[in-house]
């Protein structure tokens, strides 16, 4: 695979100003895209897409990425995972963060949800809030890829799960 990744970061906070101004300094650099509830770094030097939002039930790290520049790096990626039996949920023309994607979440050995994507362009919403949406978004909950899972939603029961919580 000869393209350029970004590993994604997305992290849920408190308090969006407070930490657009902390990202701010830590990254040396403004955001890309500012939102009442999200903010967006692309730091190109770091081959990094790092992301904060006041969305998820927890605060701190929400999940991992890796933003392909193609859909065909993107379905290379997912067939490499199913090559090595890593079984995972493919998300096509998902509504979330802002962007319209294809995406392909896994979960690695110690739960953590890993969302590899491709963007074809931003949108003016964060994502659709109805789970059994087709193209609702919103990050698999760990352990949504046992056996023993249910297949046709990656969101809890819980009406406060929201679009990439």
């Amino acid at each position: 695979m000869n393209e350029k990744r970004k590993l994604h970061i997305h992290m849920s906070v408190d308090n969006i100003e407070e930490s657009i101004a902390f990202y701010s300094t830590q990254f040396a650099a403004e955001p890309t895209k500012v939102k009442e509830d999200y903010a967006q770094w692309l730091i190109e030097d770091m081959c990094l897409n790092f992301a904060i939002s006041t969305r998820g039930e927890k605060k701190g790290l929400n999940h991992l990425g890796v933003q392909y520049e193609s859909d065909e790096a993107l379905a290379t990626a997912q067939k490499e995972f199913e090559a090595k039996g890593i079984k995972g949920k493919e998300d096509k023309g998902a509504t979330c963060c802002y962007m319209a994607s294809n995406k392909y979440w896994v979960e690695d050995p110690t739960g953590i949800v890993w969302e590899n994507y491709h963007s074809m362009e931003d949108i003016e919403v964060f994502g659709l809030a109805t789970k059994d949406s087709a193209d609702a978004c919103c990050v698999p909950k760990p352990g949504m890829f046992s056996a023993t899972a249910p297949s046709d939603s990656c969101c809890s029961d819980d009406s406060s799960d929201e679009c990439c919580s």
